[in-house]
């Protein structure tokens, strides 16, 4: 069976350094799962690792595609094996690395998506009803279709994936707990190692957030910005953390600390949903930042896990 490793974590943890190490060791290449880093322009705020950062280490599925185009989980399972595929080829190792849980995990389960499952309008809707009515509006009637999913989704507190939820089963009649569990394949094409970072304690990973924000405003965060904000912006890429918390500054209603405060809290609260997501997953090898910190003590580590499985003999 075709094999690859998988790095997950929280944003910060390091994932990007530790995969280039890995691709360096066993002659790889890396897949992103990163569903922000697809986008061109948008290279501070997604922490888009330089050519520098990569040393020679080819990436896949990073800035190849414009802002005001919309991707999809399914298009990202397709881009995905097609990247594996052809990294195999030419007798390269994958290794997919990111912190997009959904996009790392159907691709993972071979799940394949059904096209007419969009309605704008309807999300559009529902996205009013949480506005006006709040998030445990939509979640009651998420319960009503697809308890699964507001058993998943009731901590992570979504409201982007409560919608596609509730949008899925209005626009195909199923759920989408039924369609994921329809389309995984009996027999998965590929073997993995999946290797996780977090920290044991949680104030360290913050730290590290904290003062990689800083970073990016020192590297011309707040410009880049403000050119991301001019220009036309799918659904995906208006998601992200970093351009939408500074407009308030450009606007003149609140200071460039306040707005960058903002930032540090909302990319704190992606990291602990980032979490509560991979935590599902027991298949993960959980690396703690706060205890193998540096890069050699993690590739130690992960070569010992490797070699005791015999993940690569044969």
């Amino acid at each position: 069976m075709k094999k690859l490793f998988v790095i997950v974590g929280p944003t910060a943890s390091g994932k990007t350094s530790l995969s280039i190490e890995l691709a360096k060791i066993y002659d790889g290449e890396i897949v992103s799962a990163d569903s922000m880093q697809i986008y061109r322009g948008m290279n501070i705020a997604t922490a888009k690792p330089t050519e520098e950062e990569m040393q020679g280490i080819k990436h896949h599925l990073i800035d190849f595609l414009d802002a005001d185009q919309s991707y999809s989980v399914g298009k990202y399972v397709d881009d995905a094996k097609y990247a594996v595929e052809d990294i195999i080829s030419r007798d390269k190792f994958p290794i997919l690395c990111g912190g997009t849980g959904l996009y790392i995990d159907s691709f993972l389960n071979g799940i394949e998506f059904i096209d007419n499952s969009s309605d704008l309008d309807l999300r559009a809707e529902l996205n009013k009803i949480g506005e006006e009515k709040g998030i445990d509006s939509l979640l009651n009637i998420l319960l009503e279709i697809d308890p699964y999913s507001y058993r998943r989704l009731f901590e992570e507190r979504n409201q982007k994936r409560i919608v596609r939820a509730i949008e899925f089963y209005k626009t195909t009649g199923i759920t989408i707990t039924e369609q994921i569990e329809n389309s995984k394949s009996n027999d998965p094409e590929y073997n993995y190692m999946i290797f996780g970072l977090k920290a044991f304690d949680r104030q360290f990973l913050y730290d590290r957030i904290n003062k990689r924000v800083d970073i990016m405003v020192k590297n011309g965060l707040v410009e880049e910005a403000e050119k991301v904000l001019k220009s036309d912006l799918s659904e995906t890429a208006s998601k992200a953390i970093g351009y939408k918390q500074l407009k308030p500054y450009f606007e003149g209603a609140a200071s460039l600390e306040e707005c960058i405060d903002k930032i540090k809290t909302e990319t704190r609260h992606y990291a602990k949903r980032q979490l509560t997501w991979f935590r599902r997953n027991n298949n993960i090898n959980w690396i703690n930042i706060d205890e193998l910190k540096s890069i050699d003590e993690q590739i130690d580590y992960i070569k010992g896990l490797i070699d005791n499985r015999g993940f690569l003999n044969g």
